[in-house]
């Protein structure tokens, strides 16, 4: 039987906070890795830039935090997102912008000063100024909020695996992010060890031995 969804994108990435909504979901869903030097210049995907989804319609759609809102609403009966109306919404829209714009973007640079400044003895700098930048957004997002068992109460949303993924992405959890959000720290281990998403993670973002930095 055919996917009803195609996910490119790559191992450690945004697409996996996609794929593990996909499986929360339990959509049909096939997994398509994208080199990163077959992107460049592909009307695939205009940004060169992964993840993208293939839609059941046949429409590729791309932004991880549009994709992962789309989805949750797609799929109402998952619950992984606070529907229209709730109390909750205003706030799940803020963060999830908030985690795109704000910290996720910055990665493009921080994993490669070079698209931005041509002086090699200049990117450990920029590399520095980014990885306090991203640990001062971190903190931003931890005083606003009011965690419960997850980040917008007692129900997992697709907030929830955003910034789980997200999180572990250099610097390394220990050496920031626990620091400067130490109650969202309590709620990415909790989507960590979700049994739903034991396979998903091992598959696509294992917990390898040093992986918290």
């Amino acid at each position: 039987m055919p996917a009803d969804y195609v996910l490119y994108g790559a191992p450690g990435t945004g697409s996996v906070a996609v794929e593990a909504a996909l499986t929360l979901i339990g959509a049909r869903y096939s997994a398509e890795d994208i080199p990163e030097t077959d992107l460049s210049g592909t009307a695939f995907t205009p940004m060169a830039q992964v993840p993208a989804l293939r839609l059941p319609d046949g429409r590729l759609m791309t932004e991880s935090a549009a994709i992962l809102i789309w989805l949750a609403e797609a799929h109402p009966d998952a619950k992984l997102a606070p529907p229209p109306g709730d109390a909750r919404r205003p706030d799940y829209l803020r963060w999830m912008a908030f985690v795109s714009a704000a910290i996720y973007a910055l990665y493009w640079i921080r994993d490669d000063p070079s698209r931005v400044i041509d002086d090699p003895a200049g990117r450990a700098e920029v590399k520095a100024r980014l990885a306090e930048r991203i640990a001062a957004c971190w903190a931003v997002m931890e005083a606003g909020i009011e965690p419960g068992r997850y980040l917008l109460g007692e129900t997992l949303t697709v907030l929830d695996l955003y910034v789980t993924v997200v999180s572990r992405w250099t610097p390394r959890r220990r050496r920031r992010f626990y620091e400067v959000a130490p109650r969202m720290a309590e709620v990415v281990r909790q989507v960590d060890a979700d049994p739903r998403l034991a396979e998903c993670w091992a598959r696509r973002f294992p917990f390898t031995d040093g992986w918290e930095g």
